[in-house]
């Protein structure tokens, strides 16, 4: 069994800039409610390809990041086959190790699975992801005086283990997710854009 996945990540969250989780403080609000998508864009998992597929996250962190308990909703690219859909859960529900399985050990409830169309884009620097008709996400990385963009480096928590993360404003934030109980419409709180790759 194994897996390797190359891609991008998009996320946002309610906390203000930059989001205390990642360096292992409490949320600014207490708790923690985020959307995020890792985003393939090239990945094979047992020999199966996934490469182009995007899986998107829904999820309400109860306090410390790091104290684990979340409640998420996982929702799988509606483009995915069914082989592709049973090669990436093996990944994210933690079976096949590796970094993935790191972060997946702090899930403490999966509410629900779900095929949902997934828009996931990067033009120029600006973000855009969107998950079924739950999260509606637009977003941007900080630069510095040079025009790079300004990197996280060594977090205690990172949802894309490994790789730096690029520190980010959501000029959008829209989520209307009855299955946990959120709805939020914010503009420039907490984003978190990177590149990663993930081996086991």
């Amino acid at each position: 069994m194994a897996y390797k996945l190359e891609g991008s990540l998009l996320e946002v969250c309610n906390c203000d800039v930059l989001c205390p989780c990642w360096v292992g403080m409490d949320p600014d609000n207490g708790t923690c409610d985020t959307a995020l998508a890792h985003h393939f864009e090239k990945g094979e998992i047992d020999g199966v390809d996934v490469s182009g597929l995007t899986m998107g996250f829904t999820a309400h962190v109860p306090g410390n990041i790091l104290k684990g308990n979340w409640r998420v909703v996982v929702h799988i690219d509606a483009r995915a086959t069914k082989p592709q859909e049973e090669a990436l859960l093996t990944v994210y529900t933690g079976k096949q190790g590796g970094p993935v399985a790191d972060l997946v050990k702090l899930i403490g409830e999966v509410v629900s699975v779900e095929r949902s169309p997934i828009t996931f884009e990067v033009s120029e620097g600006k973000g855009t992801l969107r998950i079924g008709n739950v999260a509606d996400c637009e977003m941007e990385p900080f630069r510095g005086p040079n025009g790079e963009v300004t990197t996280l480096r060594d977090s205690i928590f990172s949802t894309i283990p490994g790789a730096p993360a690029y520190v980010a404003r959501a000029t959008k934030y829209k989520m209307n997710n009855p299955a946990l109980g959120q709805n939020i419409d914010l503009k420039d709180h907490n984003a978190i854009q990177g590149k990663f790759i993930f081996q086991s």
